[in-house]
């Protein structure tokens, strides 16, 4: 009964990040972000690129659709059953960053999309890319840095709370500033750095606010009547069209030392 129950719990927190990763992919911003990824990996038809961290698997079925192999890996079992469930041709495996499933230089491309926040040693995964990649293989990084939300709001030392509050909760909430050096210390050439901020002023997005409220709330940072307050504010902005969300997000490239 137990295992059921947690069962449920897990696919009720898969479909509900869903909702917000759909929500915030389907913005002109995301669809222009990945495609710049895309272009930055500097793909070779019919070559090896894996997407770690591919969650639904949206960026492996639009690489492949410009004619190379791609692969997407991710840890969560969840994640992957809803991807094979959108793209069923695509191919999927069950990994983390930190141990990919490919031999040594066996890969062209890689690219990792809002994952390396989530982990405790972001060194460690930019050591595996460069094991898999092949010399002149491509590595492109992407994610927001979560110190460095803006949300516009009345009570902006409230929001300072909540945002930094909500990334303390997270193992590595500054890889993005930190791209650059990570991947000189990883061996890797021409590394360059872009930051694209995505605008967000949909009412769909409140959700992505009460993400970062409750877990701010479940920590002791704010009191239940502030978080209450704070979201209450962000509704009556949105039914009002007054709801803005910026997301500055960073996009590194680097390019695999030949030998």
């Amino acid at each position: 009964m137990a295992k059921n129950q947690e069962a449920v719990e897990q696919r009720r927190d898969t479909d509900a990040l869903l909702s917000v990763l759909d929500a915030a992919d389907r913005m002109p911003g995301a669809t222009r972000l990945r495609a710049r990824s895309y272009e930055l990996l500097s793909l070779a038809p019919g070559s090896t690129v894996v997407d770690v961290g591919c969650g639904a698997g949206r960026a492996v079925a639009e690489l492949a659709g410009r004619g190379v192999h791609a692969v997407g890996v991710d840890p969560d079992p969840w994640m992957l059953g809803a991807a094979r469930e959108r793209w069923s041709a695509a191919e999927f495996r069950e990994a983390g960053a930190e141990d990919l499933p490919f031999a040594d230089g066996s890969v062209r491309g890689y690219r990792a999309d809002k994952v390396f926040h989530a982990l405790r040693e972001p060194g460690r995964a930019v050591v595996e890319a460069r094991r898999v990649l092949c010399p002149g293989g491509r590595i492109v990084l992407v994610g927001q840095d979560w110190d460095a939300l803006v949300i516009d709001s009345d009570d902006a030392a409230l929001t300072r709370t909540i945002v930094h509050a909500r990334a303390d909760l997270l193992e590595s909430p500054r890889a993005g500033r930190q791209y650059r050096n990570l991947l000189l210390d990883g061996g890797f050439d021409d590394v360059t750095v872009e930051v694209h901020t995505s605008v967000f002023t949909d009412p769909e997005m409140l959700s992505l606010l009460t993400r970062l409220a409750e877990p701010a709330c479940t920590s002791g940072a704010i009191g239940r009547d502030r978080a209450d307050e704070w979201l209450a504010e962000q509704r009556r902005r949105a039914q009002a069209g007054r709801f803005l969300v910026a997301v500055p997000f960073f996009v590194a490239a680097a390019t695999a030392r030949r030998c």
